[in-house]
């Protein structure tokens, strides 16, 4: 097993650990939801706050459920074009893609720290249950640099088929 072998593997082992966090944001939408409609129908009591709890869960599940479509290629991918490339040419073309995705992730995870930084410094929070911004920019900050890796990863890959004979 070579090193880019071993570090895609790592990097799926947590990818794999984020998405159970994902998962638990999924849970708690959906748990949350239930107990404040039934709350609100039956006892005339929502639950104070739950929207947004409810967007941070969201952004909880999104952020730290992106690498996984990834890994089991159920991302979104145009393929008619290349599908006629000779071999050599699609590694490229995967090479020149995946550096781009791996560019642009790294600028949204720098984008992402630094708008969590303003939020710190700027004491922004939640307008109902006031709840600090800042821990969840930097958590999906955190949450996409097994993409990032992934795709450099992948990247290597492809420049490796590329030029093999």
């Amino acid at each position: 097993m070579t090193v880019l072998e071993k570090f895609k593997k790592f990097n799926q082992k947590i990818s794999g650990w984020l998405a159970w966090v994902g998962l638990v944001g999924i849970l708690i939408m959906m748990v949350l939801t239930c107990v404040d409609v039934i709350g609100a129908k039956i006892f005339q009591a929502p639950v104070f706050g739950a929207l947004d709890i409810v967007i941070f869960a969201q952004l909880v599940a999104i952020s730290f459920g992106g690498a996984a479509p990834y890994i089991i290629g159920r991302h979104v991918q145009v393929e008619f074009f290349v599908a006629i490339l000779p071999r050599r040419a699609q590694a490229f073309v995967n090479a020149f893609v995946q550096l781009l995705g791996f560019i642009f992730f790294v600028l949204v995870v720098w984008r992402l720290v630094v708008y969590g930084y303003s939020f710190q410094t700027g004491g922004e929070v939640s307008a109902t249950i006031r709840m600090p911004l800042y821990p969840f920019a930097y958590g999906t900050a955190f949450a996409i640099v097994p993409l990032c890796l992934l795709l450099l990863s992948d990247f290597f890959i492809s420049m490796k088929r590329g030029f093999k004979k």
